[in-house]
């Protein structure tokens, strides 16, 4: 009988049992990446990859049961982000080359990612590690000063739980249609991801409850698409082996098809659909009160006697001293976030108010099928267009319907 692993000790990839004490001993392929930078040599075709496979499966910390993985893309928000904001509080010029940096570094490792089909939790960590943070400083160089009260204190941590609560329940699931039985082993060889059964992507069902599941629903699936009138568009994917109502999407992120798919939001690491749309524009309009207040007030406290908007752009005692350097910092970094959070927020605002999903927007644009309004903000496909009172009454009813009844299936 093989001896149980102890805390530092933990199974590689490779199926060897291994230590957190050689994590840098016996990796061929990052001896050879540095051997090849030394004398100025390219790498191998692959060897960037393999080394950071290898770097990815030793980042561990100790455990009861043995040496836990972590995921190598939540480290970068947790040690970066403290660091960088302190430095910039250190000199106006430095805040300024790192506020215009980071969001730069962010969009590229977007396009990155995006690019590669790859699913990361660097953006959930980011968001989540930026409110955490942001939250914290506040508690910590604001309120001493005595400019704010204890019921503003209270209204803006109601602000920040009510958000946090909307964000999860953003996170479970979007409306995934069932997977028929006969194509499980085929989906989950062809996934992108090496799990669909993991908690980061709102799918909570596995093992046997998952089999009957899958089996019960796409069964009585296939039956309803069989029943429903002529009139209801249907879609096949060949990816999951199954028809698809009208406005349902595959997510090649996720790898599954999902009902009235809008996007795949990396910010909530799941898709945005029929189940979590309303969940989704709950939080960021909580974040978007909560961000703008948590500004209020910190400026009103560092920039006394100025209203808030002219104390971003001039306040002249915000590196007087440290403490009102760094929350000044701070204030300039939710700025920026809050305003492509706000963003966000209208072009999905203007979307539900024409009944077009950002998948449906960006079809319609490739298949030269859509009118650009309001200068391009929206792309308005005349498909599901009923009218803004219409369309908003359709949104606020989602999920609340049966699907194989919903009216948003019949063109």
């Amino acid at each position: 009988m093989e001896e149980p692993l102890c805390c530092c000790e933990y199974v590689d990839r490779r199926g060897q049992r291994s230590h957190l004490a050689a994590c840098c001993c016996d990796c061929r392929d990052l001896d050879e990446g540095c051997e090849r930078w030394l004398t100025c040599r390219s790498l191998p075709p692959g060897a960037l990859g393999r080394i950071a496979d290898t770097v990815a499966d030793r980042v561990r910390v100790p455990w009861f049961a043995g040496a836990v993985k972590i995921n190598i893309s939540l480290v970068p928000p947790l040690v970066l982000l403290p660091v960088f904001l302190h430095i910039a509080a250190l000199h106006f010029l430095l805040g300024l080359v790192i506020l215009t940096s980071l969001p730069v570094v962010v969009l590229w490792y977007y396009y990155l990612t995006h690019r590669r089909k790859e699913r990361t939790l660097f953006f959930l960590s980011l968001g989540l590690f930026s409110l955490g943070y942001m939250y914290y400083v506040f508690l910590q160089e604001v309120v001493p000063r005595g400019h704010v009260g204890y019921s503003q204190v209270v209204a803006l941590t109601c602000g920040l739980i009510l958000m946090l609560a909307a964000l999860s329940r953003a996170k479970t699931d979007p409306g995934y249609l069932p997977i028929p039985a006969s194509s499980g082993m085929s989906l989950h060889q062809g996934l992108p991801s090496k799990s669909v059964r993991g908690s980061s992507n709102g799918l909570h069902a596995s093992g046997a409850a998952s089999g009957r599941a899958v089996n019960g629903e796409a069964q009585s699936y296939s039956r309803m698409s069989a029943e429903e009138p002529e009139g209801v568009k249907k879609d096949w994917c060949a990816r999951c082996q199954l028809v698809r109502p009208a406005r349902a999407g595959h997510c090649r992120l996720c790898g599954r098809c999902v009902r009235r798919l809008d996007h795949h939001c990396v910010w909530i690491n799941s898709c945005v659909g029929e189940r979590n749309h309303q969940a989704f524009i709950l939080a960021l309009s909580f974040f978007m009160l909560t961000s703008v207040y948590g500004i209020t007030l910190t400026l009103h406290t560092i920039c006394r006697g100025r209203t808030p908007f002219v104390a971003l752009f001039y306040c002249p005692g915000a590196y007087s001293d440290y403490s009102s350097a760094l929350s000044f910092t701070c204030v300039w970094y939710c700025a920026i976030v809050t305003a492509g959070m706000g963003y966000i927020l209208l072009i999905q605002l203007l979307n539900i108010s024409y009944n077009v999903t950002e998948r449906e927007a960006r079809l319609a644009l490739r298949d030269n099928t859509g009118r650009r309004l309001l200068g391009g903000l929206v792309i308005d496909t005349g498909q599901y267009n009923r009218g803004f009172l219409c369309n908003w009454g359709h949104f606020l009813s989602l999920g609340s319907s049966s699907p194989q009844r919903s009216a948003e299936d019949i063109v």
